[in-house]
Parts: C-alpha cells; sequence; structure tokens
C-alpha cells in the first residue's frame, strides 16, 4: 500500500511510520485516513512485531490537527464528524495488539499531543516541547486528549497544560510523567527503534493481553480489570509461546515466540 502523506517502512520485526506532511506534519483529513489504513495494513504483517510513529524532519513530531480544514467546517454535523475521525483513529491505535512507541523528534502540539498519548510509550528528544494549546484557538482538545491525559499525568498537571494552552519541554514532560525518557537532540527515533525491536522479541500474545488489561481495567474500573487479567492469564497458559517461555527459562536459552 502507498500512501502520499505517510511513509511507512519495515526491518527486523519493526515498523516505522512517518507523518510526513512537512513543514508542520499536520494531521489533515487525508493523512488521518491514511495512517488508519497503515495500521491496518501492520497489523495484518505477522512479521511486524511492533511500531514506532515520528515525524519527517527533527523539527516536528506532529503539528496538530491541519486548521486550515477548521474554516471548512459548516455545522454541528460537520465539526462531530472531524473530532469522530481523529478520535477514532487514537482509540484503534490505544487498542492497537501491537506496541506502539512515539518517536517525539521535536514539536508535538495538539492532536499531535493526543496522537503520543494514544501511544504505549513515549520517547522524547531533549530539544522538543509538547503541550495541548487549542485554548489558545477557542477550543479544547477532542481527540482523547482530556481523557487520556488526566489518567496519565494526573488531573492537576493535565488541567493546567490544557488550560493554559503552553507548551512545555522535555524534562518537565518527564518530570510529570507523561514521557518514559528523554534522550539527545536527534535521538528520539533511534531510542525508539531500539525499545521497538526489544518489544519485539518479547512474546506477541502476552503483549496484547497485557494491553487488553490494562485498558480494561483504566475503562471499566479495577474488579473489571482484574478479571480480565485473569481470563487473559488462562488463555495464555494455553498456549505454545508459554510453553515455549517456561522451557526456554528452564534450559537457561533464549525463548523463541511465534505468537501462537
Amino acid at each position: 500500500m502507498t500512501f502520499e502523506n505517510v511513509l511507512v517502512s519495515a526491518e527486523a520485526g519493526v515498523a516505522t511510520l512517518t507523518i510526513n506532511t512537512p513543514p508542520a506534519n499536520t494531521l489533515s483529513e487525508k493523512t488521518v485516513g491514511e495512517v488508519s489504513r497503515a495500521f491496518d495494513e501492520i497489523e495484518r504483517d505477522d512479521g511486524v512485531r511492533a511500531l514506532v510513529v515520528t515525524g519527517a524532519g527533527d523539527r516536528v513530531f506532529v503539528g496538530g490537527a491541519d486548521v486550515n480544514e477548521f474554516t471548512r467546517v459548516a455545522s454541528p454535523e460537520d465539526t462531530r464528524a472531524k473530532m469522530r475521525s481523529g478520535a477514532g483513529l487514537f482509540r484503534r491505535i490505544e487498542l492497537f495488539p501491537k506496541p506502539v512507541i512515539a518517536a517525539i523528534n521535536g514539536v508535538c502540539a495538539g492532536g499531535g499531543c493526543e496522537f503520543a498519548l494514544a501511544c504505549d510509550l513515549r520517547i522524547m528528544a531533549e530539544s522538543a516541547t509538547i503541550g495541548q494549546p487549542e485554548i489558545n484557538l477557542g477550543i479544547m482538545p477532542a481527540w482523547g486528549g482530556t481523557q487520556r491525559l488526566p489518567r496519565l499525568v494526573g488531573p492537576g498537571d493535565a488541567l493546567m497544560l490544557m488550560m493554559s494552552g503552553e507548551t512545555i519541554s522535555a524534562a518537565q514532560a518527564a518530570r510529570i510523567g507523561l514521557v518514559n525518557e528523554v534522550v539527545p537532540a536527534g535521538r528520539a527515533l533511534a531510542r525508539a527503534v531500539e525499545i521497538a525491536r526489544m518489544l519485539a522479541a518479547r512474546a506477541p500474545l502476552a503483549l496484547a493481553a497485557i494491553k487488553r488489561a490494562v485498558i480494561r481495567g483504566l475503562d471499566e474500573g479495577y474488579e473489571v480489570g482484574i478479571a480480565c487479567e485473569q481470563d487473559e492469564m488462562v488463555d495464555l497458559f494455553a498456549s505454545a509461546d508459554a510453553r515455549e517461555g517456561i522451557a526456554a527459562f528452564l534450559g537457561k536459552r533464549r525463548p523463541v515466540f511465534r505468537g501462537v
């Protein structure tokens, strides 16, 4: 599958998806559609075990929604459709059965921040900035930011970011738990790929099960999450990967997981 606004490559079990709409790497309706189709393709590819998303160049990860398209929103129905499009994509990413890592190589603002929030892990260059500046346009995050950001950093820091509209540094983002790791400028993608390759060697069924259990617990509460965790464990114990993992541990060798 070929795209105009998205670049996709794969090597050693890791796919890299690059938003390629410089200079701002904005998420137009077309780009959102292409990203969605790219995720469909990557999910079907059994040779890909983990995914890294980033932005073209070294200055911008994703600069947010294409504000020029806002002028073409003619009715409340149009507004709702636009919000559902982006929110649907990010929920798709959140529920994606393979690990997704954001390599935040530059400005990460608005919809770009919401994109990163939907990923499992976030690696950020020390030169990058991140924030939810929608308030400066008289609007608000509406692609899941009001829900994911408080869950990640707590309501106080989340409200400060969304209500002030200010962007923060990588060091500040790490302090509040918004990103997992800060790396030198120019190293975000390489570090994200390094982590993705490590995860690609892990048991894919277990990775997907961990994601499902965490999300169910966050969405539906502790008791539901615990029940989901136990159901997932029952299924995993019956898998060939579990037998391989246990045998490899007892045999003091590296396991080879096949996703079955």
